[in-house]
């Protein structure tokens, strides 16, 4: 499954409402780290997919979202389960550290 791109329309739908665990990627195109993390993460969204979502926020292009979860530095990383933020962890991270992550 393909991550899914979040804006202020989608996201109670795609996160909030979840049935399952949502990894949430804040990022930007020209940010280094984060398109260094980007195939890491279609990585995991192919191989979790049907057990959990993974969804993508441009914060460039929604920016109130960026404000509202406070995100100071990109990449940062979200975990949400059951519509309420778990974890969270910023910059550049490994496959087998966002896995960690998800436990």
């Amino acid at each position: 499954m393909a991550e899914i791109n979040l804006t202020v329309q989608n996201f109670e739908d795609e996160v909030i409402n979840a049935s399952k665990p949502v990894l949430v990627d804040f990022w930007a195109p020209w940010c280094g780290p984060c398109r260094m993390l980007s195939p890491v993460i279609s990585e995991i969204a192919e191989e979790y997919a049907g057990q959990m979502k993974v969804a993508k926020v441009n914060v460039d292009e929604v920016p109130e979202m960026a404000s509202q979860f406070r995100v100071a530095s990109i990449p940062t990383l979200m975990v949400f389960e059951n519509g309420k933020l778990k974890k969270r962890a910023s910059g550049f991270r490994p496959k087998e550290d966002i896995l960690e992550l998800l436990k």
